[in-house]
Formats: structure tokens, C-alpha cells, sequence
């Protein structure tokens, strides 16, 4: 407990979310945010007086782009774990130039920029050099995951911009993980047991490409043979919509019916259950005796997924925050002030 010290700020916040399973003993582990210098603050702007309305401002703006395409929800998501997974939530991924986190090959499928440049734009008008990059797009994704089904939980805020993003910072784990090397990866980020099972089950809003389980169609750790965990007559479609030796890396639902509508939904852990799964990653959470009760436990109930959800991403989004005067408020999330060249 000691490591939680001082950062019991989401206990009476997000209690109401908090009822994840007390029987499997995670529920307490979650309500924490992981241990940073200065923790976050509800109502941040408001209670400076900078930006009372940003909540409001940013909801809108998400209402807008959500009405006319609802995929916008699984990009703000993978946009959101893209910044916070490396070197913490600081809005580097959003930076451009050559060698940054945003301009890279592994982030190359990555989106929602446009989104996250409108809000900010929309908020330079309201309240000039007020409110940071990086909380714009803890603000998107929770209600853009809200719109998509997921609760809206509340969202502390102080978060400030980064200056610097490397590519070789980037240390994505590799979709063909095993369970226990998915739980080392999010354990090094300072995350658990259940925000590993909870945070992939945003899965279940997006797609894959063929080249992410290609290797559990036709070539399983080399042996030339297919993943014999996966279904038969899973691997016979998949087969069909991923050919072999083919240039085709089409982009599959990851729940099919359950995905092509982006809704939050615990349907990808009956995927599971059922060996349905695309991603070796995910699959593997059922091998695991911590993550296999946790898939069991979702897959029984949609209302603990979303609480535990809820959960989950407010500690991912608390992750290596710079708070106080480190780091900046950048007047265009593309740019640090320092190289922004509309500023004189």
C-alpha cells in the first residue's frame, strides 16, 4: 500500500465504479492512481478559474465527430495508450518532426489527430493557453468511450505537454505476447493484473490487421502449423479473409458483429472463452489463473466490465504526468511553443 501513498484520489471519486469484484480481491488494487510527484485534481481549470467549461467544450466537440463516424472512439483509444504506455501521458505522441513517437513505422496506423487539433483550436478561442494537450485527450477518449457505451467517469485533470518525443522510445509489446509477458509489459508501466485484462478488452471496438495474427493462421511459433488454441472454424475464416502468402493486411473486426458497430461491449472476453480470439495477446488471458477469473468475471457481466473499465483507464491516464512547471501548455498540440512557427 505504501507505494499508493498519498494518491488516494480516486477512492471517493470513482467509488460508485469501484464494485469490480470484491470476491477476487483486484477491486482495491484499482482504485488507485499509480504514485506521481503531484497527483491530478478534479475540476482543475474550474477551480483556477482558466477554463471552467472544458468539459463541456470538449464533450461537444466529440458529439460532433462521433455522429458521423463512430470509429473515432477505437482511435481516440489506441492514440490515448500510444502516448501514456511510452514515457507517460504527456501528449508527445501528438508532436511531428522527424524521430518522434508520431512519425514512426510503429505508429503508423495511429489516428484521431484531427479530432484532438479542433478541440484545441475550439479551446485557444475560449481559453487562450489554459488547458494542455494531454488533458484534451484524456477528456476525448472518456467521452468518446461514454458515446460508445463505456460510463462516464470522471477525469482528473493538471496534466502538462511534454517537449520532447522520440521514436526510440517506443517499446510496444508484440500482439503474439504470451499472458505473462503482456502482465510484465503493463507491471513495468506501473500498472496490474486487472488493468492488463480490463484495458484489452478495448479491443472490442477496433480491428487487426492480418499482419498482427497472421503467425496464428498459418506459421505458430515456426512450426509451420496454425495456433491450435484457436477455434477451427475461426481459423477457416480468418483463413479465407487473411490468404496465405498474400500482401492483403485487410483490417478484421476483432469481435465481427460485436465490432463493426464500435460499441463498448464485454463481448470480446466470451471471445475468449470461446477461443474466438484474434490476438494471440488476447487468447492468452485465459491461461493465466488471475486473468482467466477476470475474463470469466467479465464475460458474466457487462456492468463490471465498464466498472472496471472506468477503473483501468483512469490509471493508465495517470501514468508519468508532469504537473506544477514541468513541461508546457502547448498552443498547438502538433508543435512545442519553442518550434511552433505561428508563434513570434
Amino acid at each position: 500500500m505504501e507505494k499508493y501513498s498519498g494518491i488516494l484520489l480516486l477512492l471517493p471519486i470513482l467509488m460508485s465504479f469501484a464494485a469490480v469484484s470484491l470476491n477476487s480481491g483486484y477491486a482495491n488494487a484499482a482504485v488507485f492512481l499509480p504514485p506521481e510527484d503531484k497527483p491530478l485534481v478534479r475540476h482543475y481549470y474550474k477551480k483556477l478559474n482558466t477554463c471552467a467549461n472544458v468539459e463541456p467544450f470538449v464533450r461537444h466537440q466529440v458529439k460532433l465527430y462521433w455522429d458521423k463516424d463512430k470509429t473515432i472512439t477505437a482511435k481516440l483509444l489506441k492514440l490515448l495508450y500510444a502516448d501514456c504506455m511510452v514515457n507517460g501521458c504527456d501528449a508527445s505522441v501528438l508532436l511531428t518532426g522527424p524521430n518522434t513517437e508520431r512519425n514512426s513505422s510503429k505508429n503508423a496506423r495511429l489516428d484521431g489527430y484531427l479530432l484532438i487539433d479542433k478541440i484545441k483550436k475550439v479551446l485557444e478561442i475560449r481559453c487562450p493557453r489554459a488547458v494542455s494537450c494531454a488533458d484534451i485527450l484524456n477528456l476525448a477518449v472518456r467521452d468518446a468511450v461514454h458515446y460508445a457505451g463505456a460510463p462516464s467517469y470522471p477525469v482528473l485533470l493538471g496534466r502538462r505537454d511534454g517537449v520532447e518525443s522520440k521514436a526510440e522510445w517506443i517499446d510496444y509489446p508484440s500482439p503474439s505476447m504470451s499472458w505473462e509477458e503482456g502482465l510484465a509489459y503493463f507491471e513495468s508501466k506501473n500498472l496490474d493484473v486487472q488493468d492488463f485484462v480490463t484495458l484489452l478488452g478495448a479491443h472490442t471496438m477496433g480491428q487487426a490487421h492480418c499482419s498482427s495474427f497472421y503467425d496464428r493462421l498459418y506459421d505458430f511459433k515456426g512450426t509451420g502449423k496454425p495456433d491450435p488454441s484457436m477455434k477451427r472454424s475461426v481459423l477457416v475464416k480468418l483463413r479465407d479473409q487473411c490468404p496465405k502468402n498474400s500482401k492483403n493486411d485487410s483490417p478484421v473486426y476483432f469481435t465481427e458483429e460485436y465490432g463493426s458497430n464500435y460499441t463498448f461491449t464485454n463481448k470480446l472476453y466470451t471471445k475468449v472463452i470461446a477461443h474466438e480470439s484474434l490476438l494471440r495477446v488476447d487468447q492468452q488471458l485465459s491461461y493465466g489463473s488471475d486473468t482467466g477469473e477476470l475474463v470469466d468475471e467479465y464475460a458474466k457481466s457487462l456492468e463490471q466490465f465498464r466498472r472496471g473499465f472506468a477503473l483501468s483507464i483512469s490509471r493508465m491516464g495517470g501514468l508519468k504526468v508532469l504537473t506544477g512547471k514541468n513541461g508546457e501548455i502547448r498552443q498547438d498540440c502538433k508543435f512545442t511553443n519553442k518550434n511552433n512557427p505561428n508563434i513570434h
